[in-house]
């Protein structure tokens, strides 16, 4: 089963191994300060704005259109940024590496 590394604002790692499913929804499981969803995964906000690490973009999955414009009104927005809800972990993405970005 897959894992991956939450990197926190603090600079802190958090690390979930069995990661499956919804990448939003293992933060909250565990607790990761700065993963929020407010808007339950819908990709109507971007409260669980996080940073892929560059080694992995090619790897996730693009982001579609509505993604990408919600992310577009964030102005912590990076080339790397993703909204965690639109994220669906697989075996493929074991070891996924992801920087909670900052809260708006």
């Amino acid at each position: 089963m897959a894992k991956v590394t939450f990197k926190l604002l603090d600079g802190n790692l958090v690390t979930v191994d069995d990661a499956s499913g919804n990448l939003m929804e293992l933060a909250q499981e565990h607790q990761i300060d700065g993963v929020d969803g407010d808007c339950g995964g819908v990709c109507s906000c971007s409260t669980c704005h996080v940073y892929v690490d560059p080694a992995w973009m090619d790897k996730v999955p693009a982001a579609d259109d509505m993604e990408t414009d919600t992310l577009e009104f964030n102005s912590h927005q990076k080339p790397n940024s993703r909204l965690s809800c639109q994220i669906e972990m697989t075996d493929e993405l074991d070891g996924l590496v992801v920087e909670v970005a900052p809260a708006e």
